[in-house]
């Protein structure tokens, strides 16, 4: 008999304990209710203290998405970057070598303004993602994306 009125004890303090728990937590939501009626009563909507952390956990969510979205576009940025140089210098080499072997013609890379412009445009893309986070290590296009998010998204 002992240890089932000890388990019957232990049984009524978690009961008792449930009962404070429930007893706050509808404390707390009229709490709440209370001070949204008053604040509504008090501010107007636009400087309603309930309202503007509403807001401002809405903006933080927002915020937290658009670094996601960011990071996702650069990230999209710097593989067509990646692809668009990989597959541009490799028909161009591929091209020379045609040209070569039937006797045309071709052009140097300083005589060539098409691939001077793709080069130029490349290096400024990387120059500007250097700037921006004072980096001055090797060309490694798999870092560029990292360094341009830091350097845009991080530092704000």
């Amino acid at each position: 008999m002992a240890p089932h009125h000890h388990q019957q004890h232990h049984h009524q303090a978690i009961d008792g304990l449930v009962n404070l728990f429930t007893t706050a937590n509808h404390d707390l939501t009229v709490v709440q209710y209370k001070l949204e009626k008053e604040f509504q009563q008090v501010y107007p909507d636009s400087t309603n203290p309930m309202k503007l952390v509403s807001r401002i956990k809405k903006i933080q969510e927002d915020v937290s998405m658009l670094k996601e979205q960011c990071r996702e576009l650069l990230s999209a940025k710097q593989d067509l970057i990646d692809k668009a140089r990989t597959t541009l210098v490799g028909n161009r080499s591929l091209l020379q070598r045609m040209q070569a072997s039937t006797g045309v013609p071709t052009l140097a890379d300083a005589s060539d303004p098409a691939f001077q412009n793709f080069n130029q445009i490349i290096d400024e893309w990387t120059a500007q993602v250097r700037s921006r986070t004072g980096d001055e290590m090797q060309d490694s296009s798999e870092d560029i994306n990292k360094l341009l998010f830091s350097a845009i998204v991080e530092s704000n």
